[in-house]
């Protein structure tokens, strides 16, 4: 496996081999599986959550990681002349190719071009030039690692695949955050085959091309997607919630647009009286970080509904199984 890039690249008896390789690891991890192996995480975004969990996977595994953040980002138009920035992808990654066995890439860019980021074309850049395997660690459409341990997250719990109920639903956030969570969410839930209703105030309906493609995936694996506008009517008979931020997507990339629209949404804040409608035993799932009392309340999190943290937990085993499958083969 030389490319961890987006899930909807690996069919599903490929993701059940990496959930089994990772549940063997997340009870009998082998400490001198990856001794001599490095891993580079280059950072154009910051995040806790994945520089935390591969330096966890990684040091179980007996392998060494590095984390990079470079300042202004990397340069990756091969004829520009450099004046904004000190590196170019090519140069980095080419050297990093020689220092390290697998390279991370965190970039989700400006996210004011919906064209452009559907295409992933700035993350395509970096791969372009990468010599070595590459995982994405997060990008404008794409978060496979974090995909990767919500489907392991929903086979923990025992969350029926074909005929569950899946609603996927924007929360408030006070400030724009990129599409990638809510899009991966979207893609498990419908490779899983599950009836996924997506939840979301005017203005923040999903663009129309990701929407298509979850239907096609869910239609091939037994499920359906709809979208919905009346928040009982989608939360009825649920089996899962999953909050999630993302722009605006009408116009996307307007900042000034979307600050002023998200002000009138406050009430977006995913609190227990929602769950009246779903399942008794209705989990609630959301990426980290996340804002307690703003996106979600402390009930939810703290109840046992609450599977926020069983997530965040899982990105290290299902990481340890893409590290070592990418280093063994």
């Amino acid at each position: 496996m030389k490319y961890f890039l987006d899930l909807a690249g690996f069919n599903q008896r490929q993701l059940g081999d990496l959930l089994t390789l990772a549940r063997q690891l997340e009870t009998n991890a082998n400490p001198q599986a990856l001794a001599g192996r490095v891993i580079a995480l280059l950072l154009m975004n910051r995040s806790f959550h994945t520089v935390s969990t591969f330096q966890a996977a990684m040091a179980r595994l007996g392998g060494q990681c590095i984390v990079l953040h470079p300042e202004n980002g990397l340069e990756i138009e091969p004829d520009k002349p450099m004046r904004g920035r000190q590196h170019h992808a090519y140069e980095v990654l080419q050297a990093l190719g020689g220092y390290c066995d697998v390279i991370g890439i965190r970039s989700h860019g400006d996210c004011n071009d919906l064209a452009a980021d559907m295409s992933e074309a700035l993350f395509r850049g970096y791969a372009k030039n990468c010599p070595t395997p590459l995982i994405n660690l997060g990008s404008a459409v794409h978060h496979p690692c974090q995909g990767l341990a919500d489907l392991k997250t929903l086979e923990d719990l025992e969350v029926p695949g074909r005929g569950g109920r899946f609603v996927l639903s924007w929360v408030y956030d006070t400030e724009p955050r990129p599409i990638a969570a809510a899009a991966t969410a979207l893609e498990v839930a419908a490779s899983r085959g599950m009836r996924v209703s997506v939840l979301a105030p005017d203005g923040y309906r999903l663009p129309a091309p990701m929407l298509e493609k979850a239907r096609k995936t869910a239609t091939i694996s037994g499920g359906s997607v709809i979208e919905a506008s009346d928040r009982e009517a989608a939360m009825d008979a649920a089996h899962v919630v999953y909050g999630a931020s993302w722009p605006l997507t009408a116009p996307y990339g307007d900042r000034k647009a979307d600050m002023q629209r998200r002000a009138e949404l406050t009430d977006w804040c995913i609190a227990e009286p929602w769950f009246k409608p779903a399942q008794e035993t209705c989990a609630y799932m959301q990426t980290l970080p996340l804002r307690r009392e703003v996106s979600v309340t402390g009930d939810v999190l703290e109840g046992p509904r609450g599977a926020v943290t069983r997530q965040a937990r899982n990105r290290v085993p299902v990481q340890m199984a893409i590290l070592h499958r990418m280093m063994h083969g």
